[in-house]
């Protein structure tokens, strides 16, 4: 009898323990797509303010259009990135042309 109560018990435990384990992984799932959907929202509000931005700039330099144009490709690629790697390349690219348009619109 003690024995059967012994083997119950620890079979209660090992299973409470992949229960806990399992819900563990699926909390970090959660956490792992909210945080790449916050992320999104904010590359994507930043894809929305570009064009504000070449518009801004075009004004005041017609004879940079191959930094515009840059711009508008960089953009385009960051916007069709399909994984974290391809989309941290794409970052990376239109950062650089970023870069030059802000070095564009203060000079």
């Amino acid at each position: 009898m003690v024995g059967t109560i012994i083997i119950i018990v620890v079979v209660a435990v090992v299973l409470l323990f992949f229960v806990l384990q399992y819900n563990g992984l699926v909390r970090l799932r959660n956490r792992t797509k909210n945080a790449w959907a916050q992320i999104d929202v904010q590359l994507r509000r930043r894809y929305d303010l570009i064009p504000n931005l070449i518009e801004t700039v075009k004004g005041y330099a017609e004879h940079e259009k191959e930094t515009f144009d840059a711009v508008i490709q960089a953009r385009s690629s960051a916007m069709a990135a399909s994984g974290p790697a391809d989309q941290a390349q794409n970052e990376n690219m239109l950062e650089g042309t970023l870069k030059s348009l802000f070095a564009l619109s203060e000079a």
